[in-house]
């Protein structure tokens, strides 16, 4: 699925985070127990088009584009941060009348779910976390600068598509196909958007993830790993095992940190069986 399909099967509806009124666009496909899928920065919603639709036959799939992402909103004067996003997560899940459900995070989304679940407890039911941003792990250097009025000033919109470019080719663990990297670029595709990025980017506040004492986390939890991540290594995935009481460490190899792009059917088997079992 490329990138215009997966736009044109979105819905959007309207979310209040800290008294703004922001549109938010997401994917929402089938029935039953409801599974929300969170991306990262600097990602959106098409990150899941391989995973999540696979399991629309048995769960209502919920993919949201986080605002400041994707086809949400993108204009300046809002707060983009890990603590914005999870009220923006709230919101939906309001919005959209969800209980019991089952989150899955990567990279930034998993730092969402883990303050979601931890201030949630009744709703997340299931917790999934994909190289998730944890602890103090993150952020990289680049996206510290991305996020500097003076790095995005002096970028065209050329100058940083190529450099979001080099990040998603090098940090994938085989070489990615068209789909992708055009599906992970098409959003950044105005000097409107860029600066969007770049409020993304300065809005990866680490005290967000610090302050959550993973140990009162009480969902069922799958810790589901690239295994050759240099971003998010795995040893912060053995770090969450230890201090989330219900908690799997599985981690792939052959994997980088898009390791649902890298390894699609083995994510996706992993994912469908932590949730027939639960």
């Amino acid at each position: 699925m490329d990138y215009e399909t997966w736009s044109e099967s979105q819905e959007t509806t309207t979310v209040t985070v800290d008294e703004h009124d922001l549109e938010v666009a997401y994917y929402d496909d089938g029935d039953g127990e409801p599974v929300l899928f969170c991306h990262g920065i600097p990602t959106s919603s098409f990150l899941w088009r391989d995973v999540a639709p696979q399991l629309s036959d048995a769960y209502r799939v919920i993919v949201p584009d986080m605002v400041g992402y994707g086809n949400s909103a993108m204009h300046d004067g809002f707060d983009r941060s890990i603590r914005a996003q999870e009220a923006m997560i709230d919101g939906l899940v309001d919005e959209l009348g969800l209980a019991d459900l089952t989150f899955v995070g990567h990279d930034l989304g998993g730092g969402v779910g883990l303050r979601y679940a931890a201030h949630e407890p009744n709703t997340v039911e299931n917790l999934v976390l994909s190289n998730a941003v944890c602890y103090d792990s993150w952020p990289i250097e680049t996206i510290v600068d991305l996020g500097l009025p003076s790095t995005i000033n002096e970028m065209s919109v050329d100058d940083a598509q190529g450099l979001l470019e080099g990040i998603l080719r090098d940090t994938r663990y085989d070489d990615p196909s068209e789909e992708f990297v055009e599906g992970m670029l098409a959003p950044w595709d105005s000097q409107a958007a860029i600066i969007s990025l770049s409020r993304n980017a300065i809005g990866t506040n680490t005290s967000h993830t610090t302050e959550i004492d993973s140990t009162e986390i009480s969902a069922r939890t799958l810790l589901l790993w690239g295994g050759e991540d240099e971003f998010q290594p795995i040893e912060y995935a053995e770090r969450l095992e230890g201090d989330i009481s219900d908690a799997e460490l599985v981690g792939l190899d052959e994997a980088n940190h898009w390791v649902m792009a890298d390894r699609p059917d083995a994510y996706g088997d992993r994912l469908r069986e932590f949730l027939e079992t639960a």
